[in-house]
């Protein structure tokens, strides 16, 4: 069985409906991957993320290799049988933990906030790996290419990453250039560790070059042609959307359809959903949907894009559901009033039922993105949903 298969292509753009076969059964894409860091989706359950019927989750290299240690997680069958999850999983490979440890988010970098108030834990980064401190005892730890292929190895997600350095935005070309070739060896050692491991596991190369057409070109042609069954795309892809979606185009143009291809960190906003798979992006994941959660901001009908703020005096008082147009668990049963309540008095409740809306919401905004596809009404669907935003 092929790993990926396009079902339908979108007529007018780059969208694609298409099968991902993993280990843990198929995904049906475009899709997004709810984001588990540490081998929970912050509160949300297991089985409520069957319930929802969450195609995947994405799990973090950095964070499991520093607690509980990937060895403890062997031990429980890997992380289903840790988590008691039986989908199809995928890991990152710590690469963005690297950046972030020395530079910041990408979005305080464009901001110009950079490192400044952040303590250094990246020690060391060179053709070998990063040596860092620990961020929670300040032991020290080194990360390399086959080191990481290793931890994801006995996590045994279905889907892992090659290790990359996620190049900073504020760098010169020159930097973006080494650290580029720099990756690219990373992904040749990682795919010798993953063979001599024999894995089963789908083994993702990862592109960069920054926001330089050039050097995005070379990398996606080089990742393209190293044999991996999937493709990431990753690094900052610029300082505003316009500039994202042509970094994205191209690199779809290259790489085309035979594999499937993620982009990582992206789908906090729906638009960037949309964008994205018109522009032949077959999976994403964020952290977004439930971070907002846990701060009140959620999805709605009304507001596609700007979402609502539960925790606003508006909704005390307020009866009807989150969404009347949403038929999740919560938008059946409980009231803006009473989720404005449970926020207000910081009840653990509160932050579920946010978070269970918000999954259930975009997962299934996802689905009806693949319809559209397969009805050949993609641009109907855009229209219908977004209104002039997006036109």
């Amino acid at each position: 069985m092929a790993f990926f298969e396009v079902i339908k292509k979108d007529k007018k753009t780059r969208a694609k409906a298409g099968v991902i076969n993993t280990l843990h059964g198929p995904l049906e894409t475009p899709m997004i991957m709810i984001v588990g860091t540490k081998a929970t989706v912050k509160g949300i359950t297991p089985a409520q993320l069957k319930e929802i019927n969450v195609p995947c989750v994405l799990c973090n290299t950095y964070h499991l290799y520093l607690n509980p240690g990937q060895d403890l997680i062997a031990q429980a069958g890997g992380l289903h049988g840790f988590m008691k999850y039986s989908g199809p999983m995928f890991t990152d490979s710590g690469g963005f933990q690297i950046f972030s440890m020395g530079h910041g988010t990408i979005s305080d970098e464009i901001k110009g906030k950079g490192n400044r108030n952040r303590q250094k834990t990246l020690l060391k980064l060179n053709e070998k790996g990063a040596i860092f401190k620990s961020y929670l005892d300040g032991s020290l730890y080194e990360l390399t290419p086959e080191k990481s292929i290793q931890i994801q190895h006995k996590l045994g997600a279905d889907m892992i990453a090659v290790l990359d350095e996620c190049t900073p935005f504020h760098v010169t070309k020159r930097y973006t250039e080494r650290s580029m070739h720099m990756t690219h060896r990373w992904l040749d050692r990682c795919i010798i560790e993953h063979k001599r491991l024999k894995s089963k596991q789908a083994l993702y190369g990862i592109v960069q070059g920054g926001i330089y057409p050039d050097l995005r070109k070379i990398s996606c042609e080089y990742i393209a042609n190293s044999g991996t069954p999937g493709i990431c795309i990753g690094g900052s892809l610029g300082k505003d959307k316009a500039q994202m979606d042509e970094t994205v185009k191209m690199c779809h143009d290259i790489i085309g359809d035979t594999k499937p291809v993620h982009l990582l960190g992206i789908g906090g906003d729906l638009i960037d959903l949309m964008r994205g798979v018109e522009n032949g992006m077959d999976t994403f994941d964020c952290v977004a949907p439930t971070r907002n959660a846990r701060h009140g901001s959620l999805f709605h009908t009304k507001a596609p894009n700007k979402k609502i703020n539960i925790t606003r005096s508006e909704y005390r008082n307020d009866m009807s559901p989150i969404d009347e147009d949403c038929d999740c668990y919560v938008c059946r049963n409980f009231s803006k009033a009473y989720i404005n309540y449970l926020l207000r008095a910081k009840e653990m409740l509160g932050v579920e039922l946010c978070s269970y809306h918000n999954i259930y919401y975009i997962i299934n905004f996802m689905r009806k993105i693949r319809q559209a596809i397969l009805e050949d009404r993609l641009e109907e669907f855009k229209i219908s949903f977004f209104g002039e935003e997006l036109t």
